[in-house]
């Protein structure tokens, strides 16, 4: 074997082994022969073939297979309610390749014969891959064929956003096995075009973490006319700009997310205002969604004879409750003693969104599973974590088939199991952010900084010191001392 070296030129650094860092992988690792030596060097040595990199990939594949495989059932008989939800494998790219004009030729922004609930680039994904399906009419087998060309695609985003977050931390590529294998991805990653916006932010990670702002924010700006969640991140750099004192890289990328944003969605807006104004006014009129807490509140109080939530109580508390959210967070970043990671804040802040939202989706967990890689890479939260999505993946479809298309007794479960498993999938998160606060504060317990990091995502950040605090700030000032006489 030769030495390697590392982006650049610059000496190599040692590759972290999970099998000596994380708990769990280093008690299993002893069914395969235990954890990599002490005298090992990876990272320091030639790997051959097999890098990293190439082995995640493969992983990913595998994993992508898997959850195309999930959906074999539709694939063969249809993919018509109530059937599709009680074999767990329904899919958002068939059902609105049907309902929604696309198999029809509909392309959305651009026809005015259909509204398209979607943000601009999601719209253009959906209308021009129904293009690509051969044959006219809204039949199943041409709806198997736009879900089969969409899979593709996801499974590309999904590889391109292992490799980004690989990348984010030379040191720690393994962390990325965390979203090539996720549970959560192979059940909900084929449902919707959450994959695009996911890959997309993992992208302007990285560019932020090598110090390319303007590329950060073009891969941002563009995630974010995906699904809007991307645009949160943004606000993680402004609260370590205003501990560290390091503007340049937040305005920069800023600005090119508001551009990139900009020449995406002004065309849309100024040539169908309608159409394009619809993902708004959707969201903001729409009822509590399935899986949201509000939702679940519906459920207990129209059996306990309470008030329900209305769709302006709901957009309030949303509003209300998530600004808290912020206001936490914002607090956590400025008052740790330490200056917290962009990853850490990152997917506090979408959690947050998450938790708070008006709807939570199967797919949802897609944003947070790549953010958790880099957050708080450890295997026995994270499998915790996906039980509890699991959980709720399953008790989603069940409701849904008896709620939407009055499926058969035997196969339904009753309003308070379903409302458990929300409760479930949002204990488990709030457990997984629990810890990475704990980690903010105490950095001893944060795998990255036990592995002498600072913020390997944080590019201007990375190694910044302290320019203004709120513990400098609520910390009494001692008098000054008065001139004798």
């Amino acid at each position: 074997m030769e030495p390697t070296a590392d982006d650049g030129g610059r000496a190599p650094r040692a590759v972290i082994s999970p099998s000596r860092n994380d708990p769990l992988v280093h008690t299993l690792s002893e069914v395969v022969g235990g954890p990599v030596g002490n005298h090992a060097a990876p990272g320091l040595v030639r790997s051959g073939f097999w890098t990293a990199e190439l082995v995640l990939i493969v992983l990913t594949v595998l994993a992508a297979i898997g959850g195309v495989l999930m959906k074999g059932y539709c694939q063969a008989v249809g993919w018509n309610a109530p059937t599709a939800f009680y074999a767990t494998c329904y899919s958002d790219f068939p059902t609105l390749f049907k309902t929604r004009g696309l198999a029809d030729g509909v392309l959305p922004l651009f026809s005015h014969t259909a509204l398209f609930e979607y943000p601009v680039v999601t719209s253009l994904i959906a209308g021009f891959t129904a293009l690509l399906v051969p044959g006219v009419g809204a039949t199943d087998a041409r709806a198997t064929t736009y879900f089969d060309i969409n899979a593709i695609l996801v499974a590309v985003m999904w590889m391109i956003t292992v490799i980004a977050t690989a990348r984010s931390n030379p040191r720690r590529p393994w962390d990325a096995a965390v979203v090539a294998i996720a549970p959560g991805i192979i059940l909900a990653g084929f449902i919707n075009w959450d994959m695009w916006a996911v890959a997309l932010l993992a992208l302007g990670l990285l560019a932020f973490a090598r110090n390319r702002p303007v590329l950060a924010g073009i891969a941002i700006g563009l995630g974010t006319a995906t699904k809007f969640y991307p645009v949160l991140v943004l606000a993680v750099f402004v609260l370590l700009a205003i501990r560290s004192g390091r503007w340049r890289q937040t305005l920069v990328t800023i600005a090119s997310a508001a551009v990139a944003w900009l020449v995406v969605d002004v065309p849309a807006a100024v040539a169908n205002p309608r159409d394009w104004s619809f993902f708004f006014t959707f969201s903001a009129s729409r009822d509590p969604g399935f899986s949201s807490a509000y939702y679940s509140w519906n459920l207990l109080a129209d059996r306990l004879h309470l008030a329900k939530l209305s769709a302006g109580t709901t957009n309030m508390l949303f509003i209300v409750t998530f600004a808290l959210c912020c206001v936490a967070i914002s607090f956590v970043a400025l008052h740790a003693p330490r200056r917290p990671r962009v990853a850490q804040l990152a997917f506090l802040v979408v959690a947050a969104f998450v938790l708070t939202g008006k709807a939570y989706s199967p797919q949802y967990v897609l944003w947070l599973i790549p953010l958790f890689a880099l957050a708080r890479p450890r295997w026995r939260d994270f499998l915790v974590w996906m039980a509890g999505e699991a959980l709720h993946w399953i008790a989603i479809w069940m409701y849904l088939g008896w709620t939407t298309s009055n499926g058969p007794v035997q196969n339904n479960i009753d309003t308070p199991y379903y409302v458990l498993a929300v409760v479930v999938h949002m204990i488990t998160l709030l457990y997984v952010c629990l810890h990475v606060v704990a980690d903010i504060y105490d950095p001893a317990t944060d795998p990255i900084r036990r592995s002498r990091e600072d913020d390997p995502q944080g590019g201007a950040f990375d190694g910044a010191p302290d320019r203004w605090t709120l513990a400098n700030l609520l910390r009494p000032q001692a008098p000054a001392p008065s001139d004798a006489l």
